[in-house]
């Protein structure tokens, strides 16, 4: 099973004239509201500073791009960046999960990016435009790759969140606190599996599904190329993995995944599903955006039943 390239790949792709995402333009999310499809990406300019920059579009195809962008470094927590927004909608209300680099770094051991420490972090919003901070899953640790799923479960906000090299879940009552007894492990690396064998990370926001959540993750090996696999996980128990197929789903093919300022990479953090359609947004090589699309269905049944 294998989705399919959009014919006008790659859909997103750098601006020339702009100070700030004239370099780089990748790992965006998209969700669909009020019929058009809004996306938030991360942009660096030649400062290599990430920020977030904001689009729309009719048919999440052709966008219209704001001049500005609609998160940028605000103090010493985020100096370094914003990467990789991840947005879920939960009860009306918008949650964005996007990664902090501060300017110093908080905690013990070497931190994943030199200078700066990591923070999980997660804002709120009720327009899809201006964004509050909530604050981070967890602070002084190499944690990122985090996301909301769509709704409570158990009554409870629950979260992915990474721990190198396992995606963990997590529990909040309120979104602000996310006690450690609430933390536990999903999967991890396969170490006699291929594409997976060295780190995994989730991808778009879980789609839930009668059979289980659909789960989009990203895992890479020690040729440190990045492919997309997927996963069923329990409707009222995420913790439990109903199956994980061991073949991935994409990988790098095209010139403009294969070279880019991170060669060998698709990454997502994006996968709304439209008319029955799920639209996969991925960040190609640290540089452009593409698209690919697989029929929900043969995407969950794929997920069901392969070994």
């Amino acid at each position: 099973m294998r989705l399919n390239r959009h014919p006008l790949n790659p859909i997103f792709l750098p601006d020339p004239t702009s100070t700030w995402e004239n370099y780089n333009v990748f790992n965006p999310a998209v969700i669909i509201h009020d019929g058009l499809f809004h996306m938030f990406y991360r942009a660096q300019g030649l400062d290599w500073i990430s920020r977030i920059g904001y689009a729309f579009s009719q048919d999440g195809v052709h966008w219209n791009r704001s001049k500005e962008p609609l998160l940028s470094p605000s103090g010493p927590h985020d100096a370094r960046g914003l990467e990789d927004p991840r947005v879920s909608e939960i009860d009306g209300q918008f949650y964005m999960a996007y990664t902090a680099y501060a300017s110093e770094y908080y905690g013990e051991g070497m931190p994943s990016h030199f200078g700066g420490g990591v923070f999980p972090m997660i804002a709120t919003s009720s327009n899809l435009l201006t964004w509050k901070t909530l604050g981070p899953i967890v602070s002084g640790e190499d944690n990122k790759d985090h996301l909301l799923f769509p709704r409570k479960i158990n009554g409870r906000y629950v979260a992915f969140h990474r721990r190198p090299p396992n995606i963990w879940l997590a529990e909040s009552e309120d979104m602000r606190t996310w006690p450690e007894k609430r933390m536990r492990p999903l999967f991890g690396p396969r170490p006699d599996n291929g594409w997976d064998s060295k780190r995994v990370g989730s991808g778009g926001v879980p789609i839930e599904t009668e059979e289980g959540w659909l789960v989009l993750y990203h895992g890479y090996n020690p040729d440190h190329v990045y492919r997309l696999g997927v996963c069923l996980l329990d409707l009222d128990n995420p913790e439990k993995v109903i199956n994980r197929p061991k073949e991935c789903i994409f990988e790098p093919k095209e010139l403009w995944e294969l070279r880019g300022d991170v060669p060998n990479v698709v990454f997502s953090c994006a996968n709304p599903v439209h008319e029955g359609t799920v639209f996969v947004y991925y960040g190609a090589a640290d540089h452009v955006i593409g698209l690919a699309t697989v029929d929900l269905q043969e995407l969950l049944d794929f997920a069901k039943n392969s070994h």
